[in-house]
């Protein structure tokens, strides 16, 4: 039985265990999508962690949708993240930069040029979002022609090889939490006609598209995906609908040979159970509201090789000695979670004495 504290091979990385930071938005970035001044000491603090997955970084302008998310598609863009890549190495971590277009999920008023949201289809998601000027509906966004979608295929690409540029290990597509790569999975937020609709092969296209071309661009083995079967966020409903659609990109996914595939996961044991058997590369886990005493679970039963905290990590830089040492946790600052740009619920929380 293999435990979570078990090194482990991801891509051209061996991890010394089997714990990874999940993806988290902290809304600190610059106006201009450069990584926080903070950004640096936050990630290098939790370089304990097997391996760091990064907030939500748009490839592109068009790609954003929240106030002060950070890019990676200019030159001070790939600098802001080479600090904060060189702090995690030298601190002996490992850093995968998760590259997020968020499509339809967007309000021109949290945009450089205020732009209206593009998506597949012409269909609003129907929330609203925080704005400048407080809580607003979304827009009906504007439908990618299909030679704009190539473009952001490319767009996708063109993120990856500058993560890569600003020293990261590697890079995790968002195709997950009803952003812009889910919007195209879903049947209810894609009614296109072209290629990359109706069938489940053709909505399974542009995650596979994307796939390859940022594997293309830095390897498979710094490549990797985010999934969220099911999950009913910004507008999507998929019930059990696309099940057959996660097997085919499980399978299509294992003969890239990614890094690795993360499911964000909300309860089907069945279909996790399919996508581990048809994906046989690295599986990474995140089960929202796992307790610690459920830490290691899906490891030692097998449904995972990895498994991602969230909160856990935000609120304990040490998260990996608290659990080793069954010390208290500190409780997470929710409020704080995307609050102001200082340090506060940031990087001020404590760690162990000693540590």
């Amino acid at each position: 039985m293999t435990d979570v504290w078990s090194p482990i091979e991801v891509g051209n990385l061996r991890l010394p265990h089997r714990l990874a930071m999940a993806p988290m938005t902290r809304s600190r970035a610059k106006p201009d999508g450069t990584p926080g001044e903070l950004a640096a000491e936050y990630y290098a603090q939790r370089a304990t962690m097997g391996l760091l997955v990064t907030e939500g970084t748009q490839p592109s302008e068009d790609g954003q949708g929240y106030l002060n998310t950070p890019g990676i598609y200019t030159d001070e863009h790939v600098a802001g993240w080479s600090k904060v890549a060189d702090a995690v190495h030298e601190a002996g971590g490992r850093l995968f930069i998760q590259l997020m277009h968020v499509g339809r999920r967007s309000h021109p008023d949290n945009t450089a040029h205020h732009r209206q949201p593009v998506a597949p289809s012409a269909i609003a998601p129907g929330e609203n979002m925080f704005t400048p000027q407080g809580m607003l509906p979304v827009p009906e966004p504007r439908a990618l022609t299909t030679a704009e979608v190539r473009q952001t295929i490319a767009d996708f690409a063109h993120g990856a090889a500058r993560a890569i540029e600003a020293g990261a290990d590697g890079v995790e597509i968002h195709g997950a939490n009803g952003y812009l790569v889910h919007q195209f999975l879903a049947p209810n937020a894609n009614a296109r006609s072209d290629e990359y609709g109706g069938s489940l092969e053709n909505r399974a296209r542009f995650a596979l598209e994307v796939v390859q071309a940022v594997a293309a661009a830095i390897g498979a083995g710094k490549t990797a995906i985010r999934l969220s079967p099911g999950l009913a966020t910004g507008g999507i409903v998929e019930g059990n609908e696309n099940d057959d659609l996660y097997r085919h990109l499980a399978a299509e996914f294992d003969k890239i040979g990614i890094a690795y595939l993360h499911v964000l996961h909300i309860g089907n044991e069945a279909l996790l159970a399919d996508i581990r058997r048809a994906f046989g590369g690295v599986l990474i886990v995140n089960r929202p509201g796992r307790t610690r005493e459920q830490v290691g679970a899906d490891v030692e039963t097998g449904a995972a090789d990895i498994e991602a905290l969230g909160t856990m990590a935000l609120a304990n830089p040490d998260l990996v000695a608290r659990l080793k040492a069954s010390a208290p946790l500190n409780p997470p600052r929710v409020p704080l979670f995307y609050a102001g740009g200082g340090a506060e619920g940031y990087t001020d929380y404590p760690v162990l004495a000693g540590g």
